[in-house]
């Protein structure tokens, strides 16, 4: 019966409250009367019975004017009890006056003060009565997945509140740090310490972890995720303390568990007179504006106020997708969206002119190691003359600064990209030391998570899959970042030094990329299949190094490295090759890649960049089908 007055419409529900609520009043004060008598009736009553069925009359009007039918029973929060207080307080109130301007002496005072007590615990109950009916027809008709909730502060208890009041997750318990919070209770829902997960999980059926730890550092969810990784129990957390004091998120909208927080690494805030001191109140051009890199560069430079953005990219729909993604996020931020190439000598003078470009971030390359050890020529092209050309219009047209963006896959490289990448430095390096008005900065960095070519969401979309996860080299490791902070980070770095710096990044300690996959398993809710666990549910697989691929990356030829004013920017010092020797190679160089010789292209990028030790495998796949 009552699930078919769930179904009622939202009036007719009131309807229904307002009916039980004045036959309640009358038994209330009833009630009231013969508890005052000791359980018997006084005759003399008789003539005034009419005062037990007027209390409704004033009672539900001032319901209604406070809101109490307004409330929806399944969500009722203690508020409820503050407007029961208030309307049952002036109900009493008026039947005080009632009864003193009616004459009825035989009526007993003080069951007026005893039908207070039982109007609000008749009214009030009745609520509270209902809300759990409603939530326990709600549960069966929906039943919820079980979690348990790691971490019993405040936003600990806002999320347990929320998922109560929703359908997809019920709350079993706590687990907390503190010990003073052991055993204690929130909405029925107990404290458990960390040491008791495993049998909770067993005991309460819990199919799912949540963290609800938004002001814990880096570092301590860190070594939380890895103490809970051998439960083989899913995690999800909650949103960072400033998208949850932001409002950007609820506390309800929990994440997947991200990749910096297995890392663990504590970011550091940006510094404000490095970030704005080549961006605020200039012309900021990005080259490659739509790449991952690129484009998070734009994201960061609109918040330090340029005079106009210039996005310049070569992929239309990149283009468009950052374009229109400002649009909605810095719609005040005057900024032109170009299509071209960094190779076309042209088109760059001709941006770079119009619109007096006083910054370039130069951001486009070919990244994907493979790929551009496949196609050396078109990499050699893109990412060591684009960035010769785009260098050569930035002198021509008075640009203050010039970053390049690069790698450090460019440190004594093994393939064509670290070696086109460590080429487009020695150009930098050779512009400035033969004498330039344009300060050219080179910032080098490892991996960034999420990126494009990035081992992380290949990694989910494999476990999603049901593998097998495929990782190269059971030995490889990386340094990753993530791509905000390397995006501050160059910012930062190409306010610094007065040109032909090397600037290198802190990545922080190297990742074994096994281990980062094997982690990822376990906090996915999954076990990983090998010899020792035949019944696991995804393999991990090594396939091999991938042609000119290393097993350890680095981030200094030498080891003559200096401080900077900020604790995770290093200056290198590095020897260069001047330029007159430079430029004859690279006009050597460029011959063969315009005769699309990639053979002689190659060896002549071994004679430019002497560091460079290239793979027995890199092989032009034009020039095999050829040979075949």
């Amino acid at each position: 019966m009552l699930e078919k007055m769930l179904s009622f419409s939202r009036h007719n529900k009131m309807v229904l409250l307002m009916l039980m609520d004045a036959i309640l009043l009358p038994l209330a004060l009833w009630s009231a009367v013969v508890l005052r008598l000791g359980g018997s009736w006084d005759p003399k009553l008789n003539p005034f019975l009419w005062i037990f069925f007027v209390p409704p009359f004033w009672v539900i009007p001032i319901f209604i004017h406070l809101g109490l039918y307004r409330a929806v029973l399944k969500y009722l929060d203690d508020k409820i009890v503050y407007t029961v207080f208030s309307g049952v307080t002036l109900a009493v109130l008026v039947l005080t006056a009632v009864i003193a301007l009616s004459g009825m002496h035989p009526f007993p005072r003080s069951s007026i003060i005893i039908f207070w007590v039982f109007a609000m615990a008749y009214l009030g109950g009745s609520r509270f009565l209902l809300r759990g009916l409603v939530r326990r027809i709600d549960a069966v008709d929906a039943p919820r997945e079980h979690v348990i909730i790691y971490g019993a502060g405040r936003a600990g208890v806002q999320l347990m509140l929320a998922l109560q009041a929703g359908r997809e997750y019920r709350p079993m318990a706590f687990v907390d740090d503190n010990p003073s919070l052991w055993r204690r209770t929130f909405r029925g829902v107990a404290v458990h310490g960390p040491q008791e997960l495993p049998i909770l999980i067993k005991e309460t059926s819990s199919k799912l972890i949540l963290l609800a730890l938004p002001s814990v550092s880096r570092s301590r969810q860190r070594e939380i995720l890895e103490s809970l990784e051998s439960l083989r129990v899913p995690i999800k957390r909650l949103p960072g303390m400033a998208d949850l004091v932001s409002g950007e998120v609820r506390v309800e909208e929990l994440k997947e568990v991200d990749i910096e927080d297995l890392l663990g690494r504590e970011p550091v805030p940006p510094r404000r007179e490095l970030m704005s001191a080549n961006i605020e109140d200039r012309v900021v051009m990005v080259t490659g504006a739509g790449g991952s890199i690129g484009s998070e560069l734009v994201r960061q430079i609109v918040q330090c106020r340029p005079r106009l953005l210039v996005l310049f990219e070569l992929s239309e729909y990149n283009l468009y997708a950052i374009d229109h993604e400002l649009s909605v996020m810095a719609p005040n931020c005057p900024r032109v969206a170009l299509l071209g190439s960094v190779g076309d000598a042209a088109r760059m003078r001709q941006v770079m002119q119009a619109f007096q470009v006083e910054t370039v971030y130069h951001a486009a390359a070919y990244k994907h190691v493979p790929m551009v050890e496949h196609n050396p020529v078109s990499g050699i092209l893109n990412n060591a003359f684009g960035t010769d050309t785009a260098a050569q219009a930035a002198e021509d047209c008075g640009v203050d600064t010039f970053v390049l963006i690069s790698t450090d896959k460019a440190v004594r490289p093994t393939n064509v990209m670290g070696a086109t990448k460590r080429l487009a430095e020695l150009v930098l390096q050779a512009r400035h030391a033969r004498g330039s008005r344009t300060r050219f900065v080179m910032v080098r960095f490892g991996n960034v998570l999420g990126s494009s070519g990035s081992v992380v969401p290949l990694f989910k979309r494999q476990i999603k899959q049901g593998g097998p996860v495929t990782v190269t080299h059971p030995d490889i490791t990386r340094y990753f970042m993530t791509i905000p902070e390397a995006a501050q980070l160059v910012i930062q770095a190409g306010a610094m030094g007065q040109g032909g710096d090397v600037f290198v990044l802190d990545m922080g300690q190297p990742v074994r990329i096994a281990d980062l996959a094997r982690r990822m398993i376990h906090l996915s809710g999954l076990e990983v299949k090998d010899a020792n666990r035949p019944h696991g549910d995804i393999e991990i697989r090594f396939s091999g190094l991938r042609p000119g691929e290393k097993l350890y990356e680095e981030l200094l030829i030498g080891d003559n490295v200096l401080d900077t004013e900020h604790e995770r920017i290093m200056r290198a010092q590095e020897s260069l090759i001047a330029e007159p020797a430079l430029r004859a190679l690279l006009d050597r160089l460029q011959a063969a890649c315009h005769e699309l010789d990639a053979v002689s292209a190659f060896e002549l990028m071994k004679s430019v960049v002497q560091e460079f030790n290239a793979a027995p495998s890199t092989q032009d796949w034009v020039v095999k089908a050829t040979r075949e």
